[in-house]
């Protein structure tokens, strides 16, 4: 498959979907104001653009960015700005949060504000969604940047949105592998209990939607041919499309590795809050800021739907 074919794909898709509103928390330069205003321009999304009015026109008029037409809600400083986007979600004026031009723990502090009204029964947690040249499918990678070391308890929701994540991206079968670095079960390796212990509340359907398997080192969870070689009979072992990490740090290194190493594209969304958070990096190209924004789409999308059915 030609390389960006699956995000082009995806592109194509959404852009026939109503556009999202969106609430851009401090978009204060180029990249993340340009990459909001490129979003609504393919009809992806409908920004509200929060921050310093006067800086956001100047980064606009700098970059020559043309954000006449656009809504921007006057916030003084970053944190602010990401309280004012935080409330414009609450009073349903948008249905999906961006982050601009300030840091992730500044955005990720309002949202998880207890009085912000954000929070759900989930553990917030962060997927890519990578597509890789030479694999033959999509990756979604989880938890690369908000848990730092997450619990079993953690790890049963993290795996939940993925898996909810996957099913909103219209993944005909998602098949969830539960990374350690090996796939037998080690006492000494205590990410290989835990993948045990998510495969028992899989059986228990305390976590449901997917075929789940693990401990499984990710050569065995991605090659059809080293699961083999290994005797691992099961259908998720080299045929995964949903990698669950140890820790963060394995899976950031993991998912940089695919995007500087394979030249892998890099869509990012946090789950498990009330709508969902396009999280975007200043090394993302535009390609991924859009995906992003795409993925953001259909998780509000799916979320839509199932308030209708819960309803």
């Amino acid at each position: 498959m030609e390389a960006h074919a699956r995000y082009e794909r995806l592109l194509e898709y959404c852009k026939a979907l109503p556009p999202l509103p969106v609430a851009v928390a401090h978009p204060c330069d180029a990249s993340s104001l340009g990459g909001a205003i490129e979003a609504a321009g393919m009809g992806l999304i409908t920004p509200i653009l929060v921050g310093p009015r006067a800086r956001i026109e100047a980064v606009a008029a700098e970059h020559g960015i043309v954000i006449d037409g656009y809504e921007v809600v006057d916030a003084p400083f970053s944190e602010a700005a990401a309280e004012a986007a935080v409330g414009l979600v609450r009073e349903g004026r948008a249905e999906a949060l961006m982050k601009g031009s300030l840091h992730t723990d500044e955005l990720m502090a309002a949202v998880v504000r207890r009085d912000a009204g954000m929070r759900t029964a989930r553990r917030i947690s962060h997927c890519f969604v990578m597509d890789v040249p030479g694999h033959d499918q999509a990756l979604i990678i989880t938890d690369a940047a908000i848990n730092i070391a997450p619990t079993l308890e953690d790890k049963v929701h993290i795996v939940q949105n993925a898996i909810d994540l996957a099913h909103a991206l219209m993944v005909d079968e998602v098949r969830v592998a539960i990374l350690s670095a090996m796939e037998t079960i080690n006492p000494k390796v205590p990410s290989t209990i835990e993948a045990a212990a998510i495969c028992k509340m899989v059986d228990r359907r305390q976590i449901t939607g997917a075929l789940v398997d693990g401990p499984l080192a990710l050569d065995n969870a991605i090659d059809i041919q080293a699961a083999t070689i290994k005797q691992i009979d099961s259908p998720v072992a080299g045929r995964a499309n949903v990698l669950v990490v140890p820790d963060l740090e394995a899976g950031n290194m993991l998912a940089k590795s695919l995007s500087f190493l394979a030249g892998a594209d890099a869509a990012g969304i946090v789950l498990g809050a009330r709508v969902p958070i396009i999280l975007t990096s200043r090394a993302d190209s535009v390609l991924s800021r859009l995906a992003s924004c795409a993925v953001a789409v259909l998780v509000a999308r799916a979320r839509r739907e199932n308030a209708k059915i819960m309803g």
